[in-house]
């Protein structure tokens, strides 16, 4: 084989080996439990650990932002992230579900990870916020390492659209305009 046609058949996997995930659209996601470290909870300043499943998704409209422990990943999906705040969604109706995989990051930087995704917590107290001491979501879902994945499942738990990577603004706004489809 020729150079040009190896390199044209590798730049055709490229968009594949990038959304590698296994979220399909109109389906529930895959189950996954949590139960090292899990959903931070916030009581009176306290913070408190609780095991976390996907069950727990269902009743409200959610977008789930999967990231690694790692803030280039955190900055990845910020504008949607922002988006988000600025719409001032109905929180009886619809919650952000941050699911930060401790176990990819930096090397030596897992203590950091945990105390960051606890102050996050207690600035963002409405948002749901679980931490992934062993990788359990990315390895269910087929996540990619040192990255950033959003999905919005309707209150059912069904997936509306997911992507892995940074969105872009057009994404978000086809995301903003799901969500409030689904209100």
């Amino acid at each position: 084989m020729n150079k040009k046609l190896i390199i044209t058949l590798l730049a055709g996997l490229l968009p594949t080996l990038a959304s590698a995930h296994n979220l399909e659209i109109g389906q529930v996601l895959p189950s996954v439990d949590v139960a090292d470290k899990g959903e931070i909870l916030l009581t009176q300043d306290k913070i408190a650990y609780q095991a976390w499943a996907t069950e727990q998704l269902v009743g409200k409209v959610r977008v789930i932002q999967a990231i690694a422990g790692r803030s280039a990943a955190k900055e990845m999906n910020a504008p949607m992230i922002d988006a988000i705040k600025a719409a001032d969604l109905p929180t009886d109706k619809y919650q952000t579900t941050t699911i930060i995989n401790q176990d990819d990051a930096i090397w030596g930087t897992g203590g950091f990870v945990k105390s960051s995704a606890e102050d996050s917590k207690r600035e963002f107290a409405w948002s749901s916020m679980v931490l992934d001491a062993n990788s359990n979501v990315q390895q269910a879902w087929d996540l990619q390492p040192e990255n950033s994945m959003i999905a919005l499942l309707d209150a059912k738990g069904t997936v509306l659209f997911a992507q892995e990577g940074q969105l872009s603004e057009q994404e978000i706004q086809q995301v903003m305009k799901l969500i409030n489809n689904n209100l």
